[in-house]
C-alpha cells in the first residue's frame, strides 16, 4: 500500500470510528438528560443574552428618526439580512438570514473557538462524554433580528432583539437552543452597529 493510500485509509478509519463512537455515547444519554442539558445550557445563554442587551443592545443617535430608520435597514441588507416586516410609522422592522447571519464564517469560527469549552462543561453534568461531541449546528436555523427606532427626548433610540428559527431539524438529535451563543450575540450587536454608523457616515459625506 503507498503512503497516500495509507494516509487516506488512516483517514477514512478515523472518521468512521468517530462517528461509531459518536452514536455509542448517543445511547448513554437519554432524552430526560438530554432536555435537562439544552435547559441548563438555555438558562445561562438567556442570562449572558440580556447582559449583552443591556450593555450594547441600545444607542441613542442626535439625528432624525425616518433617518435613522432608513439607515438601519440598508444597513441590516448590507449584512445580507432580509426584511419580513416593517412598519416606518411605529419605526418597527424585523429582519432575517440563514443562520450564523450577520457574522461570517470566519467569526463563526470564533464564536465557536470561544463558546463551545464552555457550552461543554454546561451539558457534561447532564450527559456526560457525551457532551465532548456536542457542536454548534448553525445550519437549518435563521437568525432573526428585530430593530426598533424610537423618538425620545435625548433624541432617535435604537435597539436590537435577535433569536432563532429552526428551519430543519438538527441532526446532531439535540434540541435546538433558545438563545445565540453569547459570544454571537455580542459580536453580532458590535457588527450591527458598526454597519450603521458606517451607513450615516457615507450619508452625511454626501451632504
Amino acid at each position: 500500500m503507498t503512503t497516500r493510500l495509507a494516509a487516506a485509509w488512516t483517514r477514512w478509519m478515523h472518521g468512521v470510528v468517530m462517528v461509531a463512537l459518536s452514536v455509542l455515547l448517543a445511547g448513554c444519554a437519554t432524552k430526560s438528560e438530554i432536555v435537562d442539558a439544552i435547559t441548563a445550557l438555555n438558562e445561562y445563554y438567556r442570562t449572558e443574552y440580556e447582559a449583552a442587551l443591556k450593555e450594547n443592545g441600545t444607542r441613542v443617535f442626535k439625528l432624525p428618526r425616518a433617518e435613522v430608520y432608513d439607515a438601519l435597514r440598508v444597513s441590516l441588507a448590507r449584512l445580507g439580512l432580509t426584511v419580513e416586516a416593517q412598519d416606518p410609522v411605529i419605526g418597527y422592522l424585523r429582519v432575517f438570514g440563514p443562520s450564523p447571519r450577520p457574522l461570517d464564517a470566519e467569526e463563526w469560527r470564533r464564536v465557536s473557538d470561544t463558546d463551545l469549552p464552555r457550552t461543554r462543561e454546561i451539558i457534561g453534568p447532564h450527559v456526560g462524554l457525551m457532551g465532548h461531541f456536542f457542536n454548534f449546528e448553525p445550519e437549518g436555523l435563521q437568525t432573526v433580528i428585530t430593530g426598533t427606532v424610537v423618538e425620545t427626548p435625548s433624541g432617535t433610540t435604537v435597539s436590537f432583539t435577535a433569536r432563532m428559527r429552526e428551519i430543519t431539524p438538527p441532526k446532531s438529535g439535540f434540541p435546538r437552543r433558545s438563545y445565540l451563543p453569547p459570544t454571537a450575540v455580542r459580536m453580532g450587536l458590535d457588527k450591527m452597529w458598526q454597519e450603521l454608523q458606517r451607513e450615516f457616515d457615507a450619508t452625511y459625506r454626501r451632504r
